[in-house]
């Protein structure tokens, strides 16, 4: 990455680290070999970037670039997905329970209501009719 458009790429990344709370002192840092076919650059030079996200867990590893450098700044922008990815999954959970709580609260209308006491009342004379009662006839002794 040079000249300006560079900076302007590192900037927007910055900031987007930022608004994410993603700080340098929370990743975990190490540079590897490439796992991957490209020659005598791959066997000596470790160019590729793992980092972990310690407060979330997520690990991410890049080694597109032949460029270590390259590979730190697109290994910090997928890193930066996958945890604005987790973030808004934690928020839809978050939302969907308050929705259904919401919808446990609110009162049943009268009609559902009138509906499930005639269901309850018909269940209870079906197992009415299940009981056993013995007749006096069969007190004969």
């Amino acid at each position: 990455m040079r000249g300006s458009a560079g900076k302007t790429k590192k900037n927007s990344l910055k900031r987007r680290m930022d608004a994410l709370d993603i700080r340098e002192r929370d990743l975990e840092e190490k540079f590897i070999r490439a796992a991957k076919a490209g020659g005598q650059n791959v066997n000596k030079v470790s160019s590729c970037v793992y980092l972990k996200h310690l407060p979330t867990g997520i690990e991410v590893k890049c080694q597109k670039s032949r460029y270590q450098a390259r590979n730190r700044f697109l290994a910090r922008r997928i890193l930066a997905d996958k945890i604005e990815a987790f973030l808004l999954a934690k928020q839809a959970e978050a939302k969907k329970q308050r929705e259904k709580i919401r919808r446990q609260k609110r009162r049943r209308s009268a009609d559902s209501k009138e509906k499930m006491l005639r269901d309850k009342k018909r269940r209870a004379a079906k197992k009415r009719t299940r009981a056993y009662r013995p007749s006096v006839d069969e007190f004969d002794i």
